[in-house]
């Protein structure tokens, strides 16, 4: 199934029916044709995570709160079972690119082509390079140690010669000398942002660089639930992206109420910054939908009092009614609690050209939901840099029929060949998913 062949079905769509949970589009050439689970059939569980199948939700499907019972459903990670390997569409192969690492969280390529993954257990930074023909990889160095929960990383300036690595630590950022090629820090770090908020929940912090290179972007995800920013001063400049110059001024909050910004890219041809989002938990199997969404600037998106445009959440019932029309819907809407992590675009020539361009992205897995969801890296496919609120699974695999939990996507990234790399802080892996032909 080809969805971006479907796109102009969208955009200038001669028909479209929905039948039975799907919704049929046809283009102009009516042998150009694609089906999306959508409506209530578009909520799943990882039972029903099919690489190739797309789906759409929407506000119009969104339950009300408690239809279902919150609970806590955590993952059971056992093993990898010895007959599990992780699926992909056809003409697609995944190869195990390294193991027994350290809790690899993101990955990001330098402009050498060296991948450099954050290990935030650890404390570390590691570079790996080359891909040998098992697709593994050639040499691998530790780049520097003692960060602290350490997730993005960003270079700078942007180009083929860049003079810095940016680090997020947890509390925060730092930077260090680079230039390509090096497998070990020069110097020291040199901290940018001396103090980002910290404690409680959501230790991720992202980075990103504006396409100008003008801006470094930081996500810092809420400490709590949906604790009430009014009467908790631990939420203080968190559920936001935060813009700061490259040298580490605060500017100002770029985009507020997004509950956990996990992953940000900025989309290298657009310019648009992204992001890839975990939203509140217990308010049923079905609520709140996490989503993947870009970024207006000054732009709210809800968090606590609201969700996903002017749905009130109850626990916070009557508070800022004069928000409830500020709030900005998201672009792509997934699987409530499927736990959202890094996303990229992808810059590669590998995969057919049908991928140019659109975002991959990691999902976790739920922990908050009766049957697990996510375990599972998806497409969404773009249309002249915009989405039109579908998805595709694309990597799935990592939960055995019973329920059991082997592995667990984080980050992504486009390998120099054109592959995409996916680390998995379960099995303590990276993966290699590269195109082969039918």
């Amino acid at each position: 199934m080809n969805w971006k062949s479907k796109r102009p079905a969208l955009l200038i769509a001669v028909s479209a029916v929905s039948i039975a949970g799907f919704v049929h589009i046809a283009t102009a050439d009516t042998s150009d044709v694609a089906d999306v689970i959508t409506g209530t059939s578009a909520f799943t569980d990882y039972k029903q995570e099919k690489p190739g199948t797309f789906r759409k939700i929407t506000v119009a499907d969104l339950p009300k709160p408690y239809a279902t019972e919150g609970v806590a459903n955590a993952a059971r990670v056992i093993p990898k079972p010895n007959d599990a390997w992780p699926k992909t569409l056809a003409g697609f192969k995944v190869d195990l690119y390294a193991s027994g690492l350290r809790g690899p969280r993101e990955i990001r390529t330098a402009p050498n082509g060296d991948l450099f993954v954050s290990e935030s257990d650890a404390g570390e930074l590691k570079v790996f390079r080359g891909i040998t023909k098992e697709g593994k990889f050639e040499q691998q160095s530790l780049f520097t140690d003692g960060l602290k929960q350490n997730f993005g990383i960003a270079f700078y300036p942007l180009g083929n010669n860049p003079q810095w690595v940016y680090v997020g630590n947890t509390n925060s950022v730092v930077r260090f000398p680079y230039h390509n090629g090096d497998l070990k820090a020069s110097g020291p770090a040199e901290v940018i942002v001396p103090e980002l908020p910290s404690g409680g929940g959501h230790i991720t912090r992202d980075l990103a660089f504006s396409k100008d290179g003008s801006k470094l972007f930081v996500s810092v995800g809420s400490a709590s639930n949906v604790d009430d920013p009014d009467t908790h001063p631990k939420e203080t400049h968190r559920a936001d992206i935060l813009e700061y110059t490259p040298d580490g001024k605060f500017l100002k909050i770029y985009a507020a109420g997004i509950r956990n910004p996990v992953g940000i890219a900025v989309n290298p041809i657009t310019g648009q910054l992204w992001c890839s989002v975990n939203e509140r938990d217990m308010l049923g199997d079905n609520l709140v939908p996490d989503y993947i969404t870009s970024v207006k600037e000054d732009g709210f998106y809800g968090w606590p009092w609201y969700y996903m445009g002017n749905h009130h959440d109850p626990r916070l019932e009557g508070k800022h009614p004069e928000l409830a029309q500020k709030v900005t819907v998201p672009d792509v809407l997934l699987q409530p609690h499927n736990a959202s992590l890094e996303m990229t675009f992808y810059s590669g020539r590998q995969f057919p050209k049908q991928y140019d361009g659109d975002i991959f992205a990691a999902e976790h897995g739920s922990w908050n939901k009766a049957v697990r969801a996510g375990y599972e890296v998806i497409r969404v496919p773009l249309a002249h840099g915009k989405a039109e609120g579908v998805y595709e699974d694309f990597l799935t695999g990592f939960v055995t029929p019973d329920g059991g939990v082997w592995g667990r996507p984080v980050g992504v990234a486009t390998a120099p060949d054109g592959s995409l790399m996916v680390s998995d802080d379960a099995y303590k892996a990276l993966w290699r998913v590269s195109y082969v032909g039918k």
